[in-house]
């Protein structure tokens, strides 16, 4: 496959490997697709053993013409369904997790089921999906399978976009996609920023030892307290978004600023969401890039499609 940054205009990416999870991505994929005017690219990577096959035809100087049956079931359900963009079909050799990022690369996203053949539908992530959460050269969007969402939609009656937004790590990126992402939906743009409440003194400074325990000194308004870190926490929020807004001012913005765990607050607004932003930020000391916790627990947890960003996405739009 060729590398799609240079072909033409950047396309959405879907991989599909058959099974009712990767359906599920499609119909999701073709949708954004169409919103954006992006072409659609359907990518298949062909079972080891077709792989095997086709090699062992060509080493006896046949150019091998072994059918890919997914490709063409894949073919039928999207000319039955219709489609208002140029949809192309790639069969792929190697590894899931090495072909689709080589496929994706300059691709507006690249999109994916929660789990292949093989998955339990109790678990919402399976191997694959997770690898590429860390290693997709764009923006991975996951979409869950059937038992956690009732319905896929990719416009304003889908939900509003909600944006994970650390202040400091949570990159430019996944900030900007989320701008897009709800301008081309024409929905609301929730950015949710939770911090951690430092803990009581008194917590502290108690003794391990109910006898040598002493009363501890007085406590500050812990009230008084809090309110102030809050105002601190909306104020880099504002600061962090301020830009963004200036740049899509037709999108409407709700900031959240709480007191507790990202990630719950997250799962939980996922359930009437039509999409969830993270950013891709850790690095190994290697220099690979890593999840975080609180991306790690919504991919595994969401009941909307979510979409990881890494920094420096190349064609992160959506």
């Amino acid at each position: 496959m060729s590398d799609t940054s240079t072909a033409y205009e950047p396309p959405v990416v879907v991989g599909v490997d058959g099974s009712e999870h990767s359906l599920r991505a499609l119909e999701w994929a073709l949708s954004a697709a169409e919103g954006m005017g992006a072409p659609l690219v359907v990518a298949h990577v062909r079972s080891e053993a077709l792989q095997l096959g086709a090699a062992r035809i060509a080493s006896l100087g046949t150019a091998p013409e072994l059918p890919d049956t997914v490709a063409r079931a894949v073919r039928t359900v999207v000319e039955e369904r219709g489609h208002r963009v140029p949809v192309r079909y790639e069969s792929l050799d190697g590894s899931v997790t090495d072909a689709l990022p080589a496929a994706a690369r300059g691709a507006r996203l690249l999109v994916t089921g929660s789990r292949g053949h093989g998955g339990f539908a109790s678990l919402l992530l399976g191997s694959t999906s997770r690898t590429l959460a860390m290693t997709a050269p764009c923006p991975l969007v996951v979409v869950p399978h059937e038992a956690r969402a009732a319905a896929l939609t990719d416009g304003a009656e889908a939900g509003r976009v909600l944006l994970g937004l650390h202040a400091e790590e949570t990159p430019d990126e996944a900030v900007g996609f989320a701008f897009e992402a709800a301008h081309h939906r024409g929905v609301p743009l929730e950015a949710v920023t939770a911090f951690r409440l430092p803990l009581p003194q008194g917590a502290v400074l108690a003794a391990p030892s109910p006898a040598l325990q002493v009363p501890p000194p007085p406590v500050p308004d812990e009230v008084a307290e809090t309110e102030e870190l809050v105002r601190e926490v909306e104020r880099e929020q504002e600061e962090r978004l301020r830009p963004f807004a200036a740049r899509w001012p037709g999108v409407e913005v709700v900031p959240v600023v709480v007191p507790g765990d990202a990630a719950g607050r997250l799962v939980d607004g996922s359930r009437d969401a039509g999409l969830v932003v993270v950013g891709r930020h850790h690095r190994h000391r290697f220099g690979s890039l890593l999840l975080g916790s609180v991306a790690h627990a919504v991919l595994h947890h969401a009941h909307c499609p979510v979409a990881v960003v890494p920094p420096e996405a190349s064609g992160g739009r959506a």
